[in-house]
């Protein structure tokens, strides 16, 4: 069976859903087969960095409902083969419980590597959705104060529930920018205050968030993209270095 992840978010804007992406495209070129499941209702946007948005007609709300089978609501991405979108529901009424989130990643998870669930930032009705399912969680924050603070939120709701992990990637990093601000005495302090273990650090890249935007994969090998190949060797178990 895959290996299930939540990847969550103490507030917007933290380029959690480009990580995601990253992530599920790094996976995929280790060989991997990857399934990501968007869980943000109403607000749905993996398909449109993963370029699937054109071939929509199921989302998850229509396999809730029995309008269609689980495999006519999951969409390959045609630019990464081996990777898989199956679209959040357009509307949040229509959002899965708990429960039924459950039953439907227990039948899923066995036909791939890795599922990765794509968590409403926040700790809304939706997050218990997605982190219902999961076997661990992955934090992403920015090195800010207020994600932070947002940080500190879910993480602990996350220890309300038995995952086997919680991890954390610092996504947005900028080095100079992060001197000159002087918010915090060093990355320590950083991942001290959000209280999970340091999965990997992802540099401000500019270019990789277009890529995204405009539904190419992310890839390369600088910037980012290194980024998320390391952090994905490290969810695969391989002892690959923490690198700034």
């Amino acid at each position: 069976m895959g290996k299930v992840t939540v990847m969550t978010s103490g507030k917007g804007g933290t380029g959690k859903s480009t990580v995601t992406a990253g992530l599920a495209a790094a996976f995929i070129r280790r060989g991997d087969r990857v399934l990501v499941i968007d869980c943000d209702a109403g607000m749905r946007g993996i398909d449109l960095m993963l370029g699937v948005s054109g071939e929509l007609v199921f989302d998850m709300a229509d396999i809730l409902s029995g309008n269609c089978p689980p495999a006519s609501a999951i969409y390959p991405c045609r630019m990464l083969p081996g990777l898989f979108i199956l679209p959040a529901p357009q509307n949040v009424q229509d959002e899965a419980s708990p429960y039924v989130m459950r039953h439907l990643v227990k039948v899923l998870e066995k036909y791939y590597d890795h599922v990765l669930i794509d968590c409403p930032a926040g700790i809304g009705s939706g997050f218990d959705t997605a982190v219902s399912s999961a076997q661990r969680a992955v934090l992403v924050v920015n090195p800010e104060p207020l994600s932070l603070r947002g940080c500190e939120k879910v993480r602990r709701k996350l220890q309300r529930y038995p995952l086997e992990e919680v991890r954390l990637i610092i996504n947005r990093f900028d080095k100079g920018r992060f001197r000159k601000m002087g918010l915090f005495a060093d990355l320590d302090e950083v991942i001290d205050t959000a209280g999970a273990r340091l999965l990997g650090v992802v540099p401000e890249d500019r270019t990789a968030a277009a890529r995204a935007q405009k539904g190419e994969p992310i890839g390369g090998s600088w910037g980012a993209a290194s980024a998320f190949e390391r952090i994905a060797a490290r969810l695969d178990g391989v002892d690959a270095p923490l690198e700034l």
